[in-house]
């Protein structure tokens, strides 16, 4: 297929994220100013988001090894807001970093292009670059503040385990290839058709244990807790929210089109990773006196209940998943958001001393008594923890409800059962976060946001997202027109 002037402009969204961080390296290489390369990401970044309304007219639309369609549009645009959350979280956080700070900026948008281009891709190679431009810049953005010896660990962990993923991924797309002698999913889908040799089966089972990792599921989900927990906030909110987000949906996108990855021992296999993740994620986090370990064991639990679209992968299935994307991304905004401004440093902290002043504000200890100096910010944290319970009135009830409503529909009734024991265990240790909230305060030294955190970009960031989960909760029809909208296309 030929590039044309048509699929440049269909491909203005990824086009002008990769331009910003051409014009922010140029920037820091010109001189070094964090609030001025701040800025520029975000224009960057708000332009590209801008773009996706215009480009959404031209779809569906195949690009060379790239889909312009729904799907990828959806992903786009959830990638970009959390990429948005994270950039403007970040320039309070590191405020006052010693080290250098405009760097960080360039690998988020590294990174975000990466997520966008992941997602659009019907091409293996597209995948793989996609991938790989995604992970590659995580690696320094959890080690970026390498002063701190849980993040340096951090980086190292997930560039080791990431790298061994990226291994059973390769192996798997090779021996996809050595049966078909096609590396595009729409080849794939043609050659392979209903009969699907040994080869086949091996190699779209490798390729989705490389996925798997990326998602954390069980029991590839090792590497969570660690990484969320040493990384930096701004980092961890990006690895939960954006980076996950592009892995599943391509993970939907090559389930809904390549006849190996509709195998039925491969979906049993994926519905026993389903419960598995719903029951052992859930169950681990009960023990977890940290609130960033206890949101990476949460996170592996709603990948889990994610997983239930994957293995029906029908009727509702996309639309299903595509509201309980929103739901979890605007909850672990929320969440993380939260952790960001009480770990940020500012003049009145005892922790602005050092290579960043301490670690993060991750113990629940932290917290304890936030609602009696920070009531609105008790607020935001306690409505994302509810989403994430999916109690009603909140984005995440209507997720959980939809996930629900496919395994009814389908009849997968120990499905439903795992979703409905995983979220009965998930609201205990919710509750145990919220009820700390409103404890009355401990002697020992606690950690708190700046007195003007809601007037502060970051502030406006959690306060919306908290809105918008109550919104959504209140009135959900905006979003599911949107993912009913969502169309795949599977050639390029």
């Amino acid at each position: 297929m030929t590039l044309t002037a048509t699929h440049l402009l269909a491909l203005t969204p990824p086009i002008l994220v990769c331009a910003t961080a051409i014009l922010v390296m140029l920037a820091i290489a010109w001189r070094r100013h964090h609030t001025g390369i701040a800025i520029v990401s975000v224009v960057g970044l708000n332009l590209a988001l801008l773009s996706l309304i215009g480009v959404s007219w031209m779809a569906p639309l195949a690009a060379p090894m790239l889909a312009v369609d729904g799907l990828a549009i959806f992903a786009a645009a959830l990638i970009m807001v959390a990429a948005l959350a994270c950039a403007t979280l970040a320039h309070a956080y590191l405020a006052h970093y010693t080290g250098p700070r405009e760097e960080f900026y360039l690998l988020l948008l590294c990174a975000t292009a990466g997520g966008m281009v992941l997602a659009a891709s019907t091409h293996l190679a597209t995948l793989f670059l996609g991938l790989e431009l995604l992970s590659i810049p995580l690696y320094g953005m959890l080690a970026y503040v390498y002063g701190e010896r849980r993040s340096l660990e951090a980086g190292v962990k997930y560039l080791v385990l990431s790298a061994a993923a990226t291994a059973f991924l390769l192996f798997g797309m090779a021996l996809l290839y050595a049966e078909t002698g096609r590396l595009d999913i729409a080849g794939l889908a043609a050659r392979l058709g209903g009969d699907i040799g040994a080869w086949g089966l091996a190699g779209a089972a490798l390729m989705l244990m490389g996925l798997c990792f990326k998602l954390s599921v069980v029991p590839f989900h090792m590497w969570t807790p660690d990484v969320y927990e040493g990384g930096p906030a701004p980092a961890a909110t990006f690895l939960a929210a954006a980076s996950k987000v592009a892995v599943f949906v391509v993970l939907l996108r090559l389930m809904t089109a390549a006849p190996a990855f509709q195998n039925s021992d491969l979906h049993d296999v994926l519905a026993a990773l389903a419960v598995l993740s719903m029951l052992v994620g859930n169950l681990l986090a009960l023990t977890q006196s940290n609130l960033k370990r206890l949101l990476g064991y949460s996170s592996i639990a709603h990948f889990g209940y994610l997983l239930t679209a994957l293995v029906i992968s029908d009727g509702l299935s996309i639309e299903a998943a595509g509201v309980y994307l929103v739901s979890y991304l605007l909850a672990t905004l929320g969440a993380f958001g939260v952790v960001t401004l009480i770990s940020s440093p500012h003049a009145s902290s005892p922790y602005v001393a050092g290579a960043h002043g301490g670690t993060d504000a991750a113990g629940l200890h932290h917290y304890r008594g936030l609602f009696w100096r920070r009531p609105y910010l008790t607020a935001v944290l306690t409505i994302s923890l509810l989403s994430m319970a999916g109690i009603p009135f909140t984005a995440g009830f209507i997720g959980k409800f939809y996930i629900i409503a496919l395994g009814v529909e389908a009849e997968r009734w120990w499905l439903v059962g795992a979703v409905i024991v995983g979220s009965a265990i998930g609201l205990f240790y919710y509750l145990r976060v919220m009820v700390t909230l409103f404890l009355t305060e401990a002697g020992m030294q606690r950690r708190d946001a700046p007195e003007n955190w809601a007037i502060q970009a970051g502030g406006v960031v959690v306060l919306g997202a908290a809105a918008l989960i109550v919104a959504l909760g209140i009135y959900p029809v905006p979003i599911i027109e949107w993912t009913q909208s969502v169309r795949v296309l599977t050639g390029g």
